[in-house]
Protein backbone atom coordinates (compact mmCIF):
# COMPACT_ATOMS: atom_id res chain seq x y z
CA UNK A 1 0.00 0.00 0.00
CA UNK A 2 1.37 3.45 -0.89
CA UNK A 3 1.99 5.76 2.02
CA UNK A 4 -0.42 8.68 2.36
CA UNK A 5 0.88 11.66 0.41
CA UNK A 6 0.89 15.28 1.54
CA UNK A 7 0.07 18.32 -0.63
CA UNK A 8 3.16 19.29 -2.63
CA UNK A 9 4.07 22.59 -4.22
CA UNK A 10 6.71 22.91 -6.97
CA UNK A 11 10.06 23.74 -5.48
CA UNK A 12 13.61 24.47 -6.64
CA UNK A 13 16.31 21.93 -5.81
CA UNK A 14 19.98 21.37 -6.61
CA UNK A 15 20.36 18.56 -9.12
CA UNK A 16 23.39 16.29 -9.21
CA UNK A 17 23.43 15.25 -12.86
CA UNK A 18 25.48 12.17 -12.00
CA UNK A 19 22.58 10.89 -9.90
CA UNK A 20 19.73 12.24 -12.03
CA UNK A 21 17.37 9.49 -13.18
CA UNK A 22 16.20 9.55 -16.82
CA UNK A 23 12.57 8.92 -17.70
CA UNK A 24 13.25 7.87 -21.29
CA UNK A 25 15.61 5.34 -22.82
CA UNK A 26 17.15 7.08 -25.80
CA UNK A 27 18.39 10.42 -27.10
CA UNK A 28 19.78 11.59 -30.42
CA UNK A 29 23.52 11.67 -29.73
CA UNK A 30 23.99 14.02 -32.69
CA UNK A 31 21.84 16.55 -30.82
CA UNK A 32 23.92 16.07 -27.68
CA UNK A 33 27.07 16.78 -29.68
CA UNK A 34 25.45 19.87 -31.21
CA UNK A 35 24.71 21.31 -27.78
CA UNK A 36 28.30 20.78 -26.70
CA UNK A 37 29.61 22.51 -29.82
CA UNK A 38 27.23 25.46 -29.34
CA UNK A 39 28.43 26.42 -25.89
CA UNK A 40 32.08 25.58 -26.59
CA UNK A 41 32.02 28.48 -29.06
CA UNK A 42 30.94 30.86 -26.29
CA UNK A 43 33.14 32.68 -23.83
CA UNK A 44 33.30 31.24 -20.34
CA UNK A 45 30.89 33.75 -18.80
CA UNK A 46 28.31 33.42 -21.58
CA UNK A 47 28.58 29.66 -21.42
CA UNK A 48 27.99 29.58 -17.66
CA UNK A 49 25.10 32.01 -18.05
CA UNK A 50 23.44 29.87 -20.71
CA UNK A 51 23.86 26.62 -18.79
CA UNK A 52 22.77 28.22 -15.53
CA UNK A 53 19.57 29.55 -17.09
CA UNK A 54 18.23 26.06 -17.76
CA UNK A 55 16.01 24.44 -15.14
CA UNK A 56 15.34 20.71 -15.33
CA UNK A 57 11.73 19.75 -14.59
CA UNK A 58 11.75 16.80 -12.24
CA UNK A 59 9.76 14.49 -10.01
CA UNK A 60 10.78 13.00 -6.68
CA UNK A 61 10.68 9.24 -6.95
CA UNK A 62 11.57 6.24 -4.78
CA UNK A 63 14.28 7.00 -2.19
CA UNK A 64 13.62 10.68 -3.00
CA UNK A 65 15.76 10.49 -6.11
CA UNK A 66 15.15 13.15 -8.74
CA UNK A 67 13.75 11.86 -12.02
CA UNK A 68 14.11 14.44 -14.78
CA UNK A 69 11.20 14.62 -17.20
CA UNK A 70 12.75 16.84 -19.89
CA UNK A 71 16.08 18.20 -21.17
CA UNK A 72 17.76 14.79 -21.32
CA UNK A 73 19.95 15.89 -24.23
CA UNK A 74 21.15 18.95 -22.36
CA UNK A 75 21.79 16.97 -19.18
CA UNK A 76 23.92 14.41 -20.97
CA UNK A 77 25.82 17.13 -22.86
CA UNK A 78 26.61 18.87 -19.57
CA UNK A 79 27.80 15.64 -17.99
CA UNK A 80 30.06 14.85 -20.93
CA UNK A 81 31.61 18.29 -20.48
CA UNK A 82 32.26 17.64 -16.81
CA UNK A 83 29.39 19.78 -15.50
CA UNK A 84 27.73 17.89 -12.66
CA UNK A 85 25.48 20.42 -10.92
CA UNK A 86 22.27 21.96 -12.25
CA UNK A 87 18.94 23.29 -11.01
CA UNK A 88 15.73 21.28 -10.94
CA UNK A 89 12.12 22.32 -10.52
CA UNK A 90 10.46 19.50 -8.59
CA UNK A 91 6.88 19.31 -9.87
CA UNK A 92 5.51 16.39 -7.87
CA UNK A 93 6.51 14.18 -4.97
CA UNK A 94 5.93 10.52 -5.84
CA UNK A 95 8.49 9.24 -3.37
CA UNK A 96 5.77 7.27 -1.58
CA UNK A 97 5.31 5.10 -4.68
CA UNK A 98 7.40 2.07 -5.53
CA UNK A 99 8.25 -0.10 -8.53
CA UNK A 100 5.69 -0.43 -11.28
CA UNK A 101 3.17 1.76 -9.44
CA UNK A 102 5.63 4.66 -9.64
CA UNK A 103 6.33 4.10 -13.34
CA UNK A 104 2.68 3.61 -14.29
CA UNK A 105 1.87 6.87 -12.52
CA UNK A 106 4.70 8.61 -14.35
CA UNK A 107 3.46 7.31 -17.67
CA UNK A 108 -0.09 8.39 -16.87
CA UNK A 109 1.18 11.96 -16.45
CA UNK A 110 3.24 11.58 -19.66
CA UNK A 111 6.44 11.80 -17.68
CA UNK A 112 7.88 8.47 -18.81
CA UNK A 113 8.61 7.01 -22.26
CA UNK A 114 9.44 3.29 -22.03
CA UNK A 115 10.43 2.78 -25.68
CA UNK A 116 13.87 1.70 -26.83
CA UNK A 117 16.01 3.17 -29.61
CA UNK A 118 14.14 1.07 -32.18
CA UNK A 119 10.78 2.42 -31.06
CA UNK A 120 9.74 -0.80 -29.31
CA UNK A 121 7.79 -0.79 -26.07
CA UNK A 122 9.86 -2.35 -23.29
CA UNK A 123 9.60 -2.99 -19.56
CA UNK A 124 9.97 -0.03 -17.21
CA UNK A 125 13.02 -1.79 -15.77
CA UNK A 126 14.87 -1.08 -19.02
CA UNK A 127 14.79 2.68 -18.46
CA UNK A 128 18.43 3.45 -17.58
CA UNK A 129 19.45 4.57 -14.12
CA UNK A 130 21.80 7.30 -15.34
CA UNK A 131 22.08 9.72 -18.23
CA UNK A 132 25.34 8.09 -19.29
CA UNK A 133 23.48 4.82 -19.97
CA UNK A 134 21.01 6.24 -22.45
CA UNK A 135 20.86 4.73 -25.93
CA UNK A 136 21.48 6.56 -29.19
CA UNK A 137 18.51 6.80 -31.55
CA UNK A 138 19.57 8.52 -34.81
CA UNK A 139 15.92 8.88 -35.83
CA UNK A 140 15.27 10.97 -32.73
CA UNK A 141 18.01 13.33 -33.95
CA UNK A 142 16.55 13.25 -37.46
CA UNK A 143 13.11 14.27 -36.20
CA UNK A 144 14.62 17.28 -34.40
CA UNK A 145 16.51 18.36 -37.52
CA UNK A 146 13.39 18.02 -39.64
CA UNK A 147 11.58 20.38 -37.27
CA UNK A 148 14.37 22.97 -37.33
CA UNK A 149 14.36 22.74 -41.14
CA UNK A 150 10.65 23.60 -41.25
CA UNK A 151 9.30 20.11 -41.81
CA UNK A 152 6.78 20.47 -39.00
CA UNK A 153 5.98 22.86 -36.16
CA UNK A 154 7.06 22.54 -32.56
CA UNK A 155 4.34 20.95 -30.44
CA UNK A 156 3.89 20.97 -26.66
CA UNK A 157 2.84 17.31 -26.62
CA UNK A 158 5.42 15.32 -24.62
CA UNK A 159 7.60 13.00 -26.69
CA UNK A 160 6.22 14.38 -29.96
CA UNK A 161 9.64 14.08 -31.60
CA UNK A 162 9.70 10.38 -30.76
CA UNK A 163 6.42 9.98 -32.69
CA UNK A 164 8.08 11.62 -35.68
CA UNK A 165 11.12 9.38 -35.23
CA UNK A 166 8.86 6.33 -35.42
CA UNK A 167 7.28 7.73 -38.58
CA UNK A 168 10.65 8.09 -40.31
CA UNK A 169 12.10 4.82 -39.00
CA UNK A 170 10.49 2.42 -41.54
CA UNK A 171 10.83 4.88 -44.44
CA UNK A 172 14.59 4.59 -44.92
CA UNK A 173 17.74 3.43 -43.18
CA UNK A 174 20.17 5.87 -41.61
CA UNK A 175 23.77 4.80 -42.06
CA UNK A 176 25.27 6.95 -39.31
CA UNK A 177 24.38 8.37 -35.92
CA UNK A 178 24.35 11.87 -37.44
CA UNK A 179 21.77 12.10 -40.25
CA UNK A 180 23.25 13.31 -43.53
CA UNK A 181 21.93 16.41 -45.29
CA UNK A 182 20.30 14.21 -47.92
CA UNK A 183 18.51 12.25 -45.18
CA UNK A 184 17.19 15.44 -43.62
CA UNK A 185 16.00 16.76 -46.99
CA UNK A 186 14.19 13.52 -47.74
CA UNK A 187 12.64 13.41 -44.27
CA UNK A 188 11.39 17.02 -44.61
CA UNK A 189 9.63 16.02 -47.84
CA UNK A 190 8.08 12.99 -46.13
CA UNK A 191 6.96 15.13 -43.18
CA UNK A 192 4.95 17.37 -45.51
CA UNK A 193 2.99 14.53 -47.10
CA UNK A 194 -0.56 13.65 -46.06
CA UNK A 195 0.63 10.33 -44.62
CA UNK A 196 2.12 12.34 -41.74
CA UNK A 197 -1.03 14.39 -41.09
CA UNK A 198 -1.80 12.51 -37.85
CA UNK A 199 1.45 13.63 -36.23
CA UNK A 200 1.78 16.58 -33.81
CA UNK A 201 2.88 19.79 -35.49
CA UNK A 202 2.11 18.61 -39.03
CA UNK A 203 1.87 21.69 -41.21
CA UNK A 204 1.11 20.20 -44.59
CA UNK A 205 2.91 20.62 -47.91
CA UNK A 206 4.95 23.76 -48.47
CA UNK A 207 4.56 25.52 -51.77
CA UNK A 208 7.14 27.84 -53.26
Amino acid sequence: MPKKSKPFHPTIATLDLRAARPTQISVGMAEVDDKRREWQKLGRNKRQEMIGSHVFPGVLGPDRQIYIVDHHHLGLAMLLDGITTATAMIQRDFSMLEGSVFWRTMEYFRWAHPYDRDGHRVAFSEIPESLHEMQDDPYRALSAYVRTHGGYAKDALPYSEFLWADFFRPQFKLKKSRPAKADIKRAVELAQQSDASYLPGWSGPHHA
